[in-house]
């Protein structure tokens, strides 16, 4: 039996189901008339019959959806070709997450640089003004030339008014201790009475020097902050921003529970990025947008574009000859673990960093063919391919521009240090702390534009595939297709 609605030799029962107001779709000669269809949102249908006209007359229906979302327009069988893709690839993840899942990351004796020292919170508890030349510990006025940097700073040290803050440690097994620290006229960060402070703890020091102030405790702000965030995000997507919190808790579990430990205790630092990567990619995705043929595209489209920013980067770094170890904390890790490929963290980085802007782009995408889907169903592939690309046009150079500048706005004190040093272009961009960066935001905007097309091209064949047209049967047991034609085609009359 033919497709509905092309059933030429039936016409009057063709019509016959669009009669009258009721729930559900057109039934077919040999199914249940009352079977709803499990593949689409249940809705009220009402039609007028064309009486004995011809199958495009005057026959029409209206359906109105009660659904959260349009319904994914995905026959049965490319439900399967998905899935021939995308289940081996999540069962190769979850092998790699066992296999490299870490253990407890190797110990090593503090060296009190860093990060890598003993803190306590402290608090100011006072504040008093005194001359710098009183508490300066040779007791002399330094010479020297003012007209440069250093000179004019220890002039100002000698002569100007410092401040002579008295803190108090409030956690550890020192709590309650006070220790002075005497705050320079022209240290960037100034105390006061009542604040809230992070001091570094180095039992080996002397009594007195065990303590230092380093920096300021900000966790209210930051926690008031991230709340502000958070509510913003519920009260404007509501259950999608709320599984949107959720996947960016996962995402952060992944990082600090498997990729950190992963590469400390020696394991590939690229390999455990692609694994980690991956499985983000799989629980973010389909935790906001939901288990269907649609993300599963999105998926496809952000794994092809990863794949290409590996080699790519793979490719340049080694080329470049980037070694990873171009600052004090990279220098530490090195040092405290000299077993990690500091080039392949490198890599691990380029591609952790592009994964969140890939997930954006290829939803975007994927969501932009759809739509166009649903509001011209006889719209071919290529028709499909190339509206989405004109839409994808103006997010990659948004995209791309917006890339460039958050690296460059995270590197602008370095280029304002080469600036100062007149120093050209060639030599900034040749510099190893530079060069990182400009590969960096390189190889992850070729990442970028690259999943546009990808992305667009399989979703417009995965939705466009699924339009049987009047000759084409009726998959066995794919009742789901026929209903979606069969609704297009009205809509189209």
């Amino acid at each position: 039996m033919e497709q509905y609605p092309y059933q030429p030799p039936e016409p009057r029962r063709r019509d016959e189901s669009a009669h009258g107001v009721g729930h559900g779709h057109g039934a077919h000669e040999g199914s249940p008339a009352a079977a709803p269809d499990p593949g689409r949102p249940h809705g009220h249908g009402h039609g007028h019959p064309g009486g004995d006209g011809p199958p495009n007359g005057p026959g029409h229906s209206h359906g109105h959806s009660h659904s959260h979302g349009p319904a994914a327009p995905v026959s049965k069988h490319l439900r399967k070709v998905i899935a021939a893709v995308l289940v081996p690839f999540t069962a190769a993840v979850l092998v790699g997450l066992v296999v490299l899942w870490p253990g407890q990351a190797p110990s090593h004796k503090r060296t009190g640089v860093g990060f890598d020292r003993q803190t306590q919170q402290a608090t100011v508890t006072q504040v008093v003004e005194v001359s710098c030349k009183s508490v300066n510990a040779s007791g002399g006025t330094p010479t020297g030339d003012t007209s440069t940097a250093e000179g004019s700073s220890a002039q100002q040290q000698a002569d100007g008014t410092c401040k002579k803050a008295t803190i108090r440690v409030d956690t550890g097994k020192d709590k309650g201790r006070t220790f002075t620290e005497i705050v320079q006229p022209d240290q960037s960060r100034q105390l006061h009475q009542g604040e809230e402070v992070v001091v570094a703890y180095e039992p080996s020091a002397p009594k007195e020097l065990q303590y230092a102030v380093t920096d300021v405790n900000r966790k209210f702000p930051m926690a008031l902050l991230a709340g502000i965030f958070a509510v913003a995000v519920v009260v404007v997507g509501r259950l999608r921003g709320v599984m949107a919190l959720v996947a960016l808790a996962v995402s952060f579990l992944v990082l600090t529970l498997f990729i950190l430990p992963a590469i400390l205790e020696g394991s590939n630092p690229l390999v455990v990025a692609v694994v980690g990567s991956s499985a983000i990619m799989l629980i973010a995705l389909y935790m906001c947008h939901g288990l269907s043929a649609r993300t599963s595209v999105a998926v496809l489209g952000t794994l092809i574009s990863l794949s290409l920013i590996g080699v790519l980067g793979s490719l340049f770094i080694g080329w470049a000859a980037l070694t990873g170890n171009t600052d004090d904390n990279t220098g530490l890790i090195h040092g405290l673990y000299p077993s990690i490929d500091m080039s392949g963290l490198l890599l691990a980085g380029v591609i952790i960093g592009s994964l969140g802007v890939l997930d954006d782009v290829t939803v975007t995408q994927t969501s932009a063919v759809w739509e166009l889907h649903e509001a011209n169903p006889s719209m071919g592939w290529r028709g499909l391919y190339r509206a989405g690309i004109r839409i994808g046009r103006d997010h990659i150079a948004s995209v791309v521009n917006t890339l460039v500048l958050a690296y460059a706005g995270a590197a602008l004190p370095l280029l304002l240090l080469f600036s100062i040093a007149q120093s050209s272009v060639g030599t900034v961009a040749n510099s190893e702390l530079v060069a990182e960066e400009i590969v960096r935001t390189l190889v992850g905007s070729i990442g970028l534009v690259a999943s546009v097309p990808v992305t667009t091209a399989l979703a417009a064949l995965v939705v466009s595939a699924d339009r049987p047209g009047p000759d084409t049967p009726a998959p066995a047991g794919a009742q789901p297709a026929p209903a979606r034609g069969g609704r297009g085609r009205r809509r189209k009359r």
